[in-house]
């Protein structure tokens, strides 16, 4: 691209700052409280004043109300989105970029701010402008721009509740160079190594030596899998363990299809198995077909060398 394409070219992007993406827009839905009550179980929030009505109304507030993170919840589009969004500013720019070699997309950051609470029953509403457009920048992605958007959240009666600036860089995609054949790229894959940190070692250990060991609560007797530091049970940081005999019963199961794993062998079917000890482990399910797994099915565990580094125990028809 010569420097007059350049400057043409930056012209026609620079002209999108301050456009609108959006108008003003309501919510298809208002503010409420199962959308609350998902998010919260969902992330584990159990701050009552989002959820606990009867807390809430002995609050200062007097109400419930929605975690300041959900602002850009309630305008999305849902579903509906599948189905391809309607042109405006900001698909413009992107197609602009696209035609210009621009192809990469990379989301950079986010920045909410909060100005006011939103409660069940209110409406929230969007309007979203192009705020700014980079200088043409150098990235480890390759040449680009950033441009960031700005969306306005209001209620129904206008007031501010919140912002939120959404970056973006659009890139040309640099080719990555090839890695080069080694003796180590020609082997057979292997499976995905097991991560083995200071509370886990010790079980893959064990499973190297063929066994396969249930972690026990010294203090309360409380077996649990998989292996962790404290007792969830009594909260004892003292424990033990004893071997399995890898009897089991399959709880659920799973026959996985695409995309192939390399070092997996197909068909693979994975299963939640019940052991006799009590405790639940995740493993495969060998020596039948697939059709044959079925809730219930009594299993037996082999502690078997899957590939040339790794031992894993595996599940057969009992």
């Amino acid at each position: 691209m010569t420097a007059e394409d350049q400057k043409a070219f930056e012209d026609e992007i620079y002209a999108f700052v301050g456009r609108e993406v959006c108008p003003p827009t309501p919510a298809k839905d208002d503010v409420n409280s199962t959308m609350i009550r998902h998010w919260a179980e969902i992330l584990g929030d159990s701050n009552p004043a989002y959820t606990d009505e009867a807390w809430a109304k002995n609050s200062a507030r007097g109400k419930t109300i929605a975690p300041p993170a959900m602002l850009y919840v309630w305008n999305q589009e849902g579903f509906a989105a599948t189905t391809g969004r309607a042109p405006d500013a900001q698909t413009a720019l992107v197609d602009l970029f696209n035609q210009h070699g621009y192809t990469g997309v990379l989301g950079t950051n986010v920045k909410q701010e909060y100005f006011r609470e939103v409660s069940p029953g209110d409406t929230v509403v969007m309007a979203m402008t192009i705020d700014n457009i980079s200088e043409r920048k150098t990235t480890v992605r390759g040449p680009g721009y950033f441009f960031e958007t700005l969306a306005t959240f209001t209620n129904q009666h206008g007031e501010t509740i919140g912002t939120q600036r959404f970056k973006v860089l659009k890139f040309i995609p640099q080719e990555q160079p090839a890695a080069a054949a080694s003796e180590d790229t020609l082997k057979v894959p292997t499976r995905i190594a097991s991560p083995r940190g200071h509370d886990n070692k010790w079980w893959w250990d064990a499973c190297d030596e063929g066994k396969i060991l249930i972690q026990r609560c010294k203090n309360c007797q409380t077996l649990r899998h998989p292996p962790r530091p404290m007792c969830g049970e009594c909260q004892s940081m003292e424990w033990d363990s004893i071997e399995s005999t890898l009897d089991g019963e399959v709880l659920s199961h799973t026959q996985l299809h695409h995309p192939k794993i390399p070092g997996y062998q197909y068909p693979l079917i994975c299963a939640v198995i019940k052991l006799a000890e009590g405790t639940n482990i995740v493993s495969n399910i060998v020596g039948c077909e697939p059709s044959e797994v079925h809730i219930g099915m009594a299993v037996k565990g082999v502690v078997e060398q899957v590939d040339e580094k790794t031992m894993l125990p595996q599940f057969y028809p009992a």
